[in-house]
């Protein structure tokens, strides 16, 4: 093995743990574990209606909570906003308030160990493992 494993062991397994953390690993585990019963469940309209609902959620991401949120790139209608919103919280993406938060944050970060999602914390930390570290997110690293 790799001094990697040694690093990630250390960052990833060695620090305390909270209840949101927790939660957080048990709802992404818990959710590829369902995707191995999909086989045994498929049928096309259901795959037609995870095809339409994969692109409204991604195109809600990016125009709501990243372009008109976070960035203040353009103006919507009030109840335009409120349905993108609405469509980006059945992503999974956590709440308006708190992506815009992280989000802004990173901008503001960038590439320092502030930055919640930090490339020099390395590469599993920059992808998936800051999404289990409440800590880092909201500012008490």
């Amino acid at each position: 093995m790799g001094d990697w494993v040694t690093q990630w062991r250390v960052e990833f397994l060695g620090r305390e743990w909270n209840f949101v953390d927790i939660g957080s690993v048990v709802v992404v585990l818990g959710l590829h574990c369902l995707t191995l019963l999909a086989p045994f469940h498929f049928n096309w309209p259901a795959f037609w209606a995870a095809v339409a609902l994969y692109f409204v959620t991604g195109v809600s991401v990016n125009l709501s909570y990243h372009r008109q949120l976070s960035h203040r790139s353009f103006k919507l209608p009030k109840w335009l906003e409120y349905l993108f919103a609405y469509c980006d919280v059945l992503s999974f993406q956590v709440s308006p308030l708190e992506w815009v938060s992280i989000h802004r944050s990173h901008h503001q970060f960038t590439d320092t160990l502030k930055d919640p999602h930090s490339p020099v914390r390395g590469f599993w930390y920059s992808h998936m493992g800051w999404i289990f570290d409440y800590h880092s997110r909201f500012g008490s690293v």
